[in-house]
């Protein structure tokens, strides 16, 4: 008996291992052709071509491998040291930016809204006032709108709001309102991110791009300025989407007895919103005082988890710090630098941007349309926020370079269409943990009709706001 079962063990390994195999046969040619064409590329210095080639791998690691992100981007920046391509300091230097403090801060601030239970509870007194469906919907997209501003993670923010989900369509009982619910909170999540600087870990990464690139920086409150009216337009019209598509008239008017709630807090939370709107304050009132963003939240940080003062121990502070996010920005950073260094991202510029030589930066309507479409679309073919940004930051500076315009409107622009990313639910994070749970709430094709709407006012909207406002307050082309 036991020698059979080992015959036939060994009769599956073979299957098996040829079933695993094939995973590898993609990447691994796809990785040679690179070679291969970079090998004809006799216009490039072989520092740009070892710093491309390095891109060119982590790319296709990213998007043909289970591998993690974080994984792929730190050994492509290894390789680089050991190359010579990039010099040692290279990484280390990119894991001690301001960007990184920022996210740390950030994270913790994100934690201590959790462990104090804050986030649950302020969201449970806005929402208890509805009278209707509708009004809870918006009622919900005011919530994320704020949550925006003090978790700097799409999927942490959703983490926060799911204890809400659940306890909500539980109360309700209804599986269109289930999924109605399910379809309005990681859209209005993905939309906001827009309106604050800290919304997505995919802005540090641009921002760093951007200074190291031509030296100018975007402070918070330009940032609020430009995103804000932006973000609170476009979310108040995703959830009146979101209300048509998948609700009927007398579902969204249909009433909810809300429970009422009084304005109670604890020490604990009592503290943690005076740190926060300290924090607020100094955050927007940068340029008086001079005390940096970063600074500011590592203080907040610093603050909320003092011994007998604080709401949460220093290791659960950290505990809260997603380190796998931050490793994989500062290997971002630290790729980005080369590419820019090395002259390998001004070269793929003038190939990849070949499109763009009818272009000219008299030629407004043009450029911003090129720009808006290549933005929304990036969601499709790469599903990760921040590698979104890896990959298109740098060809987006070099063509505001080579074209002589505005680098800060390209840039913000297009970090606006590359926050959208609605098409799929591998999209983001925040799609799958509102989609999974003990039965699949909503399907792939809801978010396909969903995103064939947003995504064309998404589209629209940029335009009309170029035009009406940002042109207006800094951001002309």
């Amino acid at each position: 008996m036991k020698a059979a079962l080992a015959a036939k063990q060994e009769a599956v390994a073979p299957v098996e291992a040829r079933k695993q195999r094939p995973a590898w046969v993609v990447p691994l040619v796809l990785i040679g052709l690179l070679e291969l064409f970079l090998l004809f590329a006799t216009s490039m210095t072989m520092e740009a071509k070892w710093s491309l080639f390095s891109f060119g791998c982590a790319i296709i690691l990213w998007t043909t491998t289970s591998l993690n992100s974080a994984y792929v981007a730190l050994g492509v920046v290894l390789f680089l040291v050991v190359t010579g391509t990039a010099k040692q300091e290279l990484l280390f230097e990119s894991l001690a930016s301001d960007v990184i403090w920022l996210m740390i801060g950030s994270f913790i601030l994100g934690g201590a809204l959790q462990v104090t239970g804050l986030a649950e509870k302020l969201t449970n007194l806005v929402i208890s006032r509805a009278k209707h469906v509708t009004s809870l919907f918006t009622l919900l997209t005011i919530v994320v709108q704020l949550l925006a501003f003090f978790i700097p993670s799409t999927s942490g923010r959703a983490a926060v709001l799911l204890p809400v989900f659940h306890s909500l369509t539980t109360e309700i009982g209804s599986r269109r309102l289930t999924k109605a619910m399910a379809i309005l909170l990681p859209t209005i999540i993905l939309v906001s991110t827009s309106s604050t600087m800290i919304g997505a870990g995919s802005h540090f990464i641009a921002l760093d791009m951007l200074k190291e690139f031509s030296g100018k920086e975007i402070s918070f409150i330009e940032w609020l300025l430009w995103g804000l009216p932006f973000g609170i337009v476009a979310s108040f019209l995703s959830c009146r989407i979101v209300l048509i598509l998948f609700l009927n008239k007398e579902e969204r008017k249909r009433p909810l007895s809300g429970k009422k709630m009084t304005l109670t807090f604890s020490r604990n939370e009592t503290y943690t919103m005076a740190i926060i709107a300290a924090m607020v304050i100094f955050w927007v009132t940068e340029r008086l005082h001079g005390i940096e963003i970063t600074t500011v939240t590592v203080i907040g940080a610093f603050l909320l988890t003092l011994p007998n003062v604080g709401v949460m121990k220093w290791k659960e502070g950290v505990q809260a710090v997603s380190w796998n996010l931050i490793i994989f920005v500062g290997a971002a950073i630290a790729l980005g630098k080369s590419l820019i260094e090395s002259g390998a991202a001004e070269w793929v510029m003038g190939r990849f941007f070949s499109v763009t030589d009818q272009l000219s930066g008299e030629a407004t309507f043009p450029l911003l349309f090129v720009i808006i479409i290549l933005s929304l679309t990036s969601h499709l073919y790469i599903t990760s926020h921040t590698t979104r940004a890896v990959i298109f930051v740098p060809p987006l500076l070099y063509l505001a370079s080579s074209l002589q315009v505005n680098e800060v409107a390209v840039l913000f622009i297009g970090i606006v269409g590359m926050n959208y990313c609605l098409t799929f639910p591998v999209s983001s994070k925040a799609l799958l943990m509102f989609q999974e749970g003990e039965r699949e709430i909503f399907q792939p094709r809801d978010l396909l009709r969903l995103s064939l709407s947003v995504g064309f006012v998404h589209l629209i909207l940029m335009i009309v706001f170029y035009y009406v406002y940002w042109q207006w307050v800094g951001l002309s082309l």
